[in-house]
């Protein structure tokens, strides 16, 4: 065996009675095909039994680049004549079946993609389509989501986010102990509930298991959450709550401005928290809480509302500061403050929830600016299925194919 044969044997890890016949460089491409001895027993390809070969047909397949050139693995692949099963095509070490790549360049592909980097940059290193490059991590993603065990979730985070322009959305399921996403599905209706519980279910869960949720104020997902997760205490989430709360605030500001030019270009002082302004702008916001504006008016009510949400230790004080504050809000005569007010009255023992438990969807927030990174990056998807796969792939804790990297120095 010369030293370039046995060079390109260790690489690939080569084994009797499999060998390097030949190894070609040709139109900036290298071949290396591989042969093994007449006689020769190999595995059945499902008892596993050494059966001797049968016939052979000769396949190849996509390896990782050697330098910048394209590599290829050529084998003349034998058929098991094995007197337990019959006759199957014998597996070799170096893919799984039905494909046409090597292992380590698919571990290649997924580590790749995992790291963030789009199908179409990878398709320009590795000369192969994107959508071949789909179907890898398609059959990795679908075969290690199916090994999950949701067996131990019980709190839950549930959310929307949008998956394309227009009025598209998927619903996100998060294990709030884990903080990894353990289900993505098209829609935002109670439908999208009931999906999650069958899909708990093939994943060793129940639904009865769910003690807590956190999510919005949604009708669908109340209902939802109501009808299939029985067990479960609601707590509306308080960034959810404060945004309807800032929602109602630039609903006065829009009205006002109307008739009081000093409002304009104001937005977010009234919007952002107080600490995120710069010192000019919070002069600014001082100055206009100064003036007669309801703007200011609800700004102070705001203020005081996320006070409760931050400085009380425990239900009961909550409870009775909640109930001056919906006082406050009926008096003060702005119609969406007053309707806000009548949101809380209406979803109460949801918003009181959190005092007690303390949950919030904030994991849930983070996970979704993921969730948008990837749909940026890829400039969108026209396959649900294939954005869904890649949300599982950056954020479900997947048991999945890893590429060798060198050890550190």
């Amino acid at each position: 065996m010369d030293i370039q044969t046995q060079i390109f044997t260790q690489a690939l890890q080569i084994a009797d009675p499999i060998y390097i016949d030949k190894i070609d460089f040709k139109d900036d491409e290298l071949h290396i095909h591989l042969n093994f001895y007449r006689g020769s027993e190999f595995e059945c390809a499902v008892c596993g039994a050494k059966s001797k070969a049968y016939d052979t047909t000769d396949k190849t397949w996509r390896h990782l680049n050697f330098f910048q050139y394209k590599c290829f693995l050529h084998f003349p692949t034998p058929r098991t004549d094995c007197k337990d099963c019959g006759i199957h095509q014998f597996t070799p070490p170096w893919a799984r079946p039905e494909t046409g790549f090597t292992l380590l360049f698919e571990a290649f592909v997924i580590m790749m993609i995992k790291g963030g980097m789009p199908f179409l940059e990878l398709e320009k290193i590795t000369g192969v389509y994107d959508t071949r490059l789909r179907r890898i991590v398609d059959y990795y993603v679908n075969k290690a989501y199916r090994e999950k065990d949701f067996s131990l979730v019980c709190e839950l985070g549930i959310d929307e986010t949008s998956s394309k322009k227009g009025h598209n959305y998927v619903t996100v399921f998060t294990d709030l102990k884990t903080k990894e996403i353990i289900y993505v599905t098209p829609g935002k209706s109670s439908l999208a509930i009931e999906q999650f519980c069958f899909e708990l279910a093939e994943h060793n869960g129940a639904a009865d298991s769910i003690q807590a949720i956190t999510m919005d104020m949604s009708k669908a997902f109340i209902k939802g959450a109501s009808d299939f997760l029985c067990n479960a205490e609601i707590t509306f989430d308080k960034f959810h709550v404060v945004k309807l709360l800032n929602e109602a605030v630039d609903k006065i500001r829009k009205a006002e401005v109307k008739k009081n030019p000093i409002l304009k270009g104001t937005k977010w002082l009234w919007l952002r928290n107080y600490n995120n302004l710069s010192e000019r702008q919070k002069a600014e916001l001082q100055f206009l809480e100064n003036e007669n504006l309801d703007s200011a008016k609800a700004y102070r009510l705001k203020l005081t509302f996320q006070d409760i949400y931050n400085c009380c230790d425990n239900a009961e004080e909550a409870e009775l500061l909640i109930q001056s504050w919906l006082k406050l809000a009926d008096a003060s005569d702005l119609e969406p403050i007053m309707s806000f007010a009548e949101t809380i009255r209406n979803h109460y023992d949801g918003v009181m929830k959190y005092f007690k438990n303390r949950i919030t969807s904030g994991i849930c927030e983070g996970l979704n600016s993921v969730i948008q990174g990837i749909k940026r990056v890829a400039r969108g998807y026209r396959n649900i299925g294939n954005f869904i796969n890649m949300i599982y792939l950056r954020k479900c804790d997947l048991n999945l194919p890893r590429f060798p990297l060198p050890a550190k120095c």
